[in-house]
């Protein structure tokens, strides 16, 4: 079978280009290696304007954020599956001065998309917001985990998916140049398959910096409609669970949960919702493909000329996934380069 582009990877990147690319009319194939702990698969996937310890207004949050709702909602029109949560997220403040500043911001038009309430009083029953906080808008989360196996239904149907492993070098061509794998033909490689680009010998010199992440679901005597987040997140599910997370710890990145993962979430938990934990009914361990300047990587090697990386999405995947998969779908369609702050040519210096 002939292909115009063979992606290597169905998490969340490799998912959303492959259906960007297939509805511009390109020929699409994808391989995935159907690993249950990569971090599309565990990751909570919450969108969220205001981010930070600093509580600041995430990078190009206007341009992303414009892009997330219109597309996760196109696409489970599409998919005939909801994933999409569009929820409030309250991020109660530490300080008098912290709320000071944020009823000065509230005046600030470029907040105007993401700021709902500033509330200067205790308002949520069972969250620790002495100094009241900030309800955000235009913020939820989106569902990563169903929203991957609609996907993958959806590319079975079309006998665009293949479930194995992944390996092919300069050598796998044939006469015309495109590249070799099983049945397939490509035209073009496309690698979406996060830290394991990093490892595959086209791109071992792309600077990846893997961040393990940890995530609990716990029960407990506590809801809310609203995402709570500060320190760490919980989303509630509903019958008493919530999901909270997350870890960063970029030393230890083995798949394994940890005991210290765990006391740390249920630590900040604790002082953020003190209702007590009656059960851990879940504890998921995903590995982040980061990037060492913690910006998304697009574009094509340098002197293999149809081979490519759409990675290094991170923590915020699914802010970021919807915009620049747009921009590499332009790229790989119609050679329109990617912006610099995210362009792969910034690390040609380490080959």
């Amino acid at each position: 079978m002939d292909v115009d582009f063979l992606l290597i990877g169905q998490g969340l990147a490799g998912s959303i280009l492959a259906y960007r690319l297939h509805s511009a009319g390109a020929k699409v194939y994808l391989v995935d290696d159907a690993n249950p702990n990569s971090s599309s698969k565990v990751a909570a996937g919450l969108y969220n304007p205001i981010t930070g310890r600093k509580m600041v207004k995430t990078w190009l949050a206007d341009a992303l954020f414009a892009n997330i709702e219109p597309f996760y909602g196109e696409l489970e029109r599409a998919l005939n599956q909801r994933f999409l949560y569009p929820t409030g997220i309250y991020r109660p403040f530490v300080s008098y001065e912290e709320q000071n500043e944020w009823i000065a911001k509230s005046a600030d038009t470029q907040y105007d998309h993401y700021i709902d309430k500033v509330l200067s009083n205790p308002t949520f029953p069972g969250v620790n917001d002495s100094y009241g906080g900030l309800l955000l808008k235009s913020s939820g989360y989106v569902a990563i985990k169903p929203l991957l196996q609609a996907f993958k239904t959806w590319a079975l149907d079309r006998e665009i998916l293949m479930q194995c492993r992944f390996s092919v070098d300069t050598r796998s061509r044939d006469h015309r140049g495109y590249w070799k794998f099983a049945h397939i033909c490509a035209r073009n490689l496309v690698f979406c398959n996060g830290v394991a680009a990093g490892k595959a010998p086209f791109f071992d010199w792309v600077p990846f910096t893997p961040v393990k992440g940890e995530i609990l679901t716990v029960r407990q005597d506590f809801c809310t409609r609203e995402i709570i987040n500060r320190g760490v997140f919980r989303i509630d599910m509903g019958e008493g669970l919530g999901k909270v997370g997350s870890t960063y710890n970029n030393r230890e990145l083995d798949l394994n949960p940890s005991l210290a993962g765990k006391k740390e979430l249920l630590d900040k938990l604790s002082q953020l919702i003190p209702a007590g934990v009656q059960e851990i009914t879940d504890h998921q361990v995903g590995i982040r493909p980061a990037i060492r300047d913690r910006r998304p990587v697009l574009g094509q090697h340098p002197s293999e000329k149809n081979v490519y990386l759409f990675g290094g999405l991170g923590a915020k995947g699914v802010s970021l996934a919807p915009f620049f998969s747009l921009q590499m779908r332009d790229f790989l369609i119609s050679d329109k380069e990617p912006q610099k702050e995210v362009n792969i040519n910034r690390f040609f210096k380490y080959i």
